[in-house]
């Protein structure tokens, strides 16, 4: 029982340092993208030996401990869906900076401290070892899929928010070509005027191209790391209509017409959903309260009635 505790409590310090570690990402990468400005602008070395000591001590002691502690862990799972799993966190905007390792090396941590933890809760209620092992199996496997979970759902998430903004957008792409600026141009205003997902992703799709990528291939891989079905039909648009020397400005004013057309029947549809969503709390909720209200005060009438019957 004492070990048992012990590896528990183990388990749970890791399960904070890495919760730590995810709470503190964002400012990494900001701290990141402002030493490298100031390295820029003094013209020097990149990433100099006294800017290194400036970071943090969580920055760079213990945040790439518990990194190489999920790769490490993450390499004793199969190998087989690293591709798939790596596309999926592309897609989701790469939270936290888990790589496929490192998500591998989650769920194992997970599965692993949420079994000990209801081992621990079944042996202090007096169940039978078969049961114990039963649940604990059974726990285990569901404690893992949960990282998945989450990671669909910040898929979900992201997906959709991109679908939202991608008509306004559109629209600001449009007056910006209009105005004179070029597709790439258009791109970077859009990436400095907002910051939703849409926009960090045309943010890094100008990086890329100022790295030597080529403009086409920026493109495709911006499909790539979104799988949203409107941003795919766009780009494949704009990269035709460049192949064939079509004008871009009439190409994105019949997109912008036909986006705005299918969210405005998005919002119809949604908006004809909203009876039937309505429907079940109404019922369960909204009526039991309003019988409560209006019979209520005749129920020790009835009763009394039904007692002088």
């Amino acid at each position: 029982m004492v070990g048992i505790a012990f590896l528990a409590a183990q388990i749970l310090a890791v399960a904070v340092a890495c919760f730590w570690i995810g709470l503190t990402i964002r400012r990494q990468e900001r701290t990141a993208a402002r030493r490298i400005e100031q390295a820029a602008a003094a013209a020097g070395p990149l990433l100099s030996h006294s800017m290194e000591l400036q970071a943090p001590f969580i920055q760079r002691v213990i945040q790439p401990l518990i990194r190489g502690l999920l790769q490490r862990v993450g390499s004793l799972s199969p190998q087989r869906n690293l591709g798939k799993l790596r596309r999926q966190l592309l897609i989701a905007g790469s939270p936290y900076g888990l790589g496929p390792l490192d998500f591998l090396g989650l769920r194992i941590l997970v599965a692993l401290f949420g079994t000990v933890c209801l081992c621990v809760a079944l042996m202090t209620m007096s169940i039978s070892l078969g049961r114990a092992l039963l649940a604990a199996v059974a726990g285990a496997l569901l404690f893992a899929e949960l990282p998945s979970l989450w990671l669909h759902r910040k898929m979900k998430g992201r997906k959709k928010e991109i679908t939202l903004a991608l008509a306004d957008a559109l629209d600001m792409l449009t007056v910006c070509v209009d105005a004179g600026l070029g597709l790439e141009s258009a791109f970077m205003r859009i990436g400095q005027a907002w910051d939703h997902a849409l926009a960090q992703e045309f943010r890094r799709t100008v990086r890329e191209t100022g790295l030597g990528v080529s403009w086409r291939d920026a493109m495709r891989n911006m499909v790539y790391r979104t799988d949203v079905p409107e941003l795919s039909a766009l780009v494949a648009v704009l990269l035709q209509a460049d192949q064939l020397g079509f004008s871009i400005s009439d190409t994105l004013h019949a997109q912008a017409d036909q986006l705005r057309v299918k969210r405005r029947q998005r919002a119809q549809e949604m908006a004809r959903a909203a009876p039937l969503k309505m429907l079940f709390p109404m019922v369960f909720f909204i009526l039991p309260a309003t019988f409560a209200v209006v019979l209520g005060p005749a129920v020790p009438a009835l009763l009394e009635a039904f007692r002088a019957m």
